[in-house]
């Protein structure tokens, strides 16, 4: 008899969402998953690294994903140090790797980078992004695009032998590969415009003690991103 695996793709979760943005659309996970739509037919599962439960094995999913997070990766707390381990040895097996926002700066400390306050202040709302090195996980993409982010934290440098592959005006890492298979994006591929105005709407006072408008944000927001295609073919080089 021939048995056919199952390809899982593993979502490690690194934090929550707004509760108000929750309480209407669900958490990263279920984000993740409906903006990769069919690219990806196999299963997934969720795990959550700030448990004591056992990590998954570096080889236990085809692809992994990991999350967005409130959290600090300079606070350096024990689950985020048991989850660099994690990082470096799916990096090292070659399995296909995917960090969005703090999962980006997890990525980039975990290889040697460098994470601290983006001294260029915080990124939020629907922003453009320029590539500036031609890559597979935005194959058919063109030079610049729209993309969501909301971020106070940066990679400042990168992880020895990573390759920068975009760049926005607030953020000059804002993605990049480290090996063949592993990519760290500090955008949010996985958020809609609904989600978008929902961080804006949140963090509005924030960003107005800042010196920023966030009624011209939210005006500035809108659907036309590349974040699906971004997922849709991170599931595809996966597979």
């Amino acid at each position: 008899m021939t048995y056919t695996r199952v390809m899982r793709a593993t979502v490690l979760v690194a934090g929550d969402t707004i509760p108000a943005i929750a309480a209407r659309r669900g958490e990263f996970p279920r984000w993740l998953r409906e903006r990769t739509g069919a690219a990806w037919p196999g299963e997934w599962l969720v795990h959550d690294l700030r448990t004591d439960t056992l990590l998954p094995g570096p080889t236990d999913a085809e692809a992994f994903l990991i999350t967005g997070s409130a959290s600090s990766v300079t606070e350096e707390a024990p689950w985020m140090l048991r989850a660099q381990e994690l990082i470096r040895a799916i990096v090292a097996a070659g399995t296909p790797l995917l960090g969005v926002c703090f999962g980006h700066q997890l990525i980039g400390r975990a290889l040697g980078g460098v994470v601290g306050r983006n001294p260029r202040g915080r990124e939020i709302g629907t922003v453009r992004l320029r590539m500036v090195a031609a890559d597979p996980l935005f194959d058919g993409l063109p030079p610049s695009f729209d993309v969501h982010a909301s971020h106070v934290d940066s990679v400042t440098e990168l992880p020895p032998g990573a390759t920068l592959l975009a760049e926005t005006d607030l953020e000059p890492n804002s993605a990049f590969r480290a090996g063949p298979k592993a990519w760290a994006v500090q955008f949010h591929p996985e958020f809609d415009a609904d989600v978008m105005r929902g961080y804006l709407t949140a963090r509005a006072e924030l960003v107005r003690t800042e010196g920023r408008d966030p009624e011209a944000l939210l005006d500035a927001v809108h659907d036309e991103t590349a974040g699906e295609a971004i997922l849709r073919r991170f599931a595809e080089l996966a597979r």
